[in-house]
């Protein structure tokens, strides 16, 4: 990629990227392992106070990546209109290792499809959401699914660890 890549070029690849180190780190999770959850101390015995499971974590890691959908959706409505199927795909739910692979890779043909609509003047543009009516920058909401979509990677990354899987930071970034 040389200098003159404009932000959302740059900013699809660095997804990209992350979706190819996510893919990675789940297919390193045990098959038998995917209702294993970490303890958390002091967590009671309340279900809301507990860490996910592999298999729910690996559903929320499907809800971080249909967020990027949802924001290119809401900034170019009429030409993505076909994203709206994907809000009837199940996200948040308990996910076998194989599934969020094909869901995973299924998001970043449509993240893709995406970003070569998007155009550099849609960055900036607020869409409102159900946090702030007044409307957030595309860019910034594309910025916070990222953040979110990384945090939950380094989440799965840390159970790996845990469980006893050799993971190194080597699977949390590319060094080039």
């Amino acid at each position: 990629m040389t200098s003159t890549a404009d932000t959302k070029t740059l900013f699809l690849a660095k997804l990209i990227e992350q979706a190819a180190l996510l893919e990675r780190l789940i297919s390193l999770i045990p098959e038998e392992a995917l209702d294993w959850r970490p303890e958390i101390a002091d967590a009671g015995d309340s279900t809301s106070n507990r860490a996910f499971s592999f298999a729910e974590l690996l559903g929320h890691l499907l809800d971080c990546l249909s967020g990027f959908c949802a924001t290119l959706y809401a900034a170019h409505p009429d030409q993505l209109a076909h994203f709206g199927k994907l809000r009837e795909r199940p996200v948040n739910h308990r996910c076998e290792i194989e599934e969020a692979k094909e869901r995973l890779r299924e998001y970043v043909v449509h993240i893709e499809e995406g970003f070569s609509v998007l155009n550099e003047g849609d960055l900036p543009r607020l869409l409102p959401t159900v946090f702030t009516k007044e409307g957030e920058a595309v860019l910034t909401l594309l910025l916070g699914n990222l953040e979110h979509l990384i945090n939950h990677k380094h989440q799965l990354f840390l159970y790996l660890k845990r469980f006893g899987i050799h993971v190194s930071t080597s699977d949390l970034y590319v060094f080039r």
